[in-house]
């Protein structure tokens, strides 16, 4: 027998309704602020977010920023613009000379383009196949001679990866169809609350202002190696809790702008009013990736830190491997693994073959956003990477290194 249920009083309904969690992307800063207060995470914690901010979100947002204002002085309309998006060629070219400026900025800009359907696959493999990631400063700054020679092979070679990929493909190759349903889930999802979002947006625009230009001159300085807290007499950790603090602040922002409502609205960047001012918009995008990034990031250290995870430096009885495991290591997103290798060939641990097919193979930070929002045209474009690695780093070791 069927038991009778009661309609709850209003009172009750009032009150359930008060607890729902509107805006569920608040999870991601509550989180870290429970990591940063346990004991046995913290400092793991603390080192991964002020990373994720000084190594990753300002160089992003310099380059969105520089990207937005071009395009905003072009309008849309001018020539280049108009050929880029219409000619599949140039597209390659210019992605690839995206993808070689240091940072994984230039990348993550061609990805999300792909996605929203202004460039094609092959330009999308020739920034992949260009960008060298964070570990291009660290190159620069120790050996600048061969950093430009390694960024110029890169260049090259992306852009012929590329024309290869645009005759062998269509442009919407693995693009992820963004049916007329979840467009319209999105428009709904950013009419609720649009109070909040609004000042949230707002603020995002405002923080990234102020911030960018001190942010970036600490990223360079991070990236030359140099240790800010001695330089500036703090004390330590000083710009690490920094970095920290500003990566949560900007994600509690990034919280309060979007509902959540399906997949689409939970891995798509947020929607941009076209008259916005270029700092808001590179805000919005930067908040964007720097999520996605610090979850990867937190996700992989954390594991390291619970595993104890190493990884071995005795490469010597190997070497004939060693380009093969700068091709693997390249396949890993994120820049972490890239820095390492390029840190044991500085080391003379690995041979300048290895570091060229990591070079080539990697996709740094730009593989994150893409593994979310086009996951298999994000495999198959770090595949497609990994075999003009392997033909320019053996090439190298069989011509110059047996």
């Amino acid at each position: 027998m069927n038991s009778i249920k009661w309609p709850l009083p209003e009172k009750h309904r009032v009150i359930a309704s008060q607890f729902n969690l509107k805006y569920k992307r608040l999870i991601l800063p509550i989180a870290l602020l429970m990591l940063l207060m346990s004991d046995n995470t913290r400092h793991v914690t603390v080192q991964t977010l002020s990373d994720s901010f000084w190594a990753v979100s300002t160089y992003v947002a310099l380059t969105l920023a520089i990207y937005h204002a071009v395009s905003r002085w072009l309008d849309g309309a001018h020539a280049l613009v108009s050929a880029y998006h219409n000619s599949r060629n140039l597209q390659v070219g210019i992605a690839a000379l995206l993808g070689a400026l240091p940072g994984c900025g230039g990348a993550i800009v061609v990805t999300t383009q792909f996605v929203s359907g202004k460039v094609g696959f092959g330009a999308l493999v020739a920034v992949l196949t260009a960008t060298m990631g964070d570990a291009a400063f660290l190159l620069l700054a120790s050996q600048p001679v061969t950093g430009l020679k390694v960024i110029a092979i890169g260049v090259v070679t992306g852009c012929i990866t590329g024309l290869v990929i645009n005759a062998l493909h269509r442009d919407d190759f693995m693009r992820p169809a963004i049916t007329q349903l979840s467009t319209q889930l999105r428009i709904s999802c950013c009419s609720e609350g649009s109070e909040v979002s609004s000042k949230a947006i707002n603020l995002q625009g405002q923080f990234w202002k102020y911030l960018l230009l001190p942010a970036s001159v600490v990223a360079f300085a991070s990236s030359l190696q140099i240790n800010l807290n001695q330089a500036l007499n703090l004390p330590a950790m000083t710009i690490e809790w920094l970095g920290a603090i500003l990566a949560v602040s900007s994600m509690l922002l990034w919280a309060l702008t979007k509902e959540i409502q399906d997949y689409q609205s939970t891995v798509s960047e947020d929607d941009k009013i076209r008259s916005s001012h270029p700092m808001q918009k590179a805000a919005q995008d930067t908040n964007f990736v720097s999520a996605w990034v610090i979850m990867a990031f937190l996700a992989f250290e954390l594991t390291l830190h619970f595993t104890g995870f190493e990884i071995g430096a005795d490469w010597g009885k190997w070497e004939a491997w060693l380009p093969a495991f700068g091709i693997v290591i390249g396949l890993l997103p994120g820049c972490g693994p890239q820095i390492l290798v390029t840190s044991l060939y500085l080391s003379g641990a690995l041979p300048f073959s290895a570091q060229l097919s990591n070079a080539i193979s990697n996709d740094g930070d730009a593989l994150f956003p893409a593994i979310a929002l086009a996951p298999k045209a994000a495999l198959m474009a770090t595949l497609y990477s990994s075999i003009p690695a392997a033909i320019v780093g053996y090439g190298y070791f069989w011509l110059f290194e047996m």
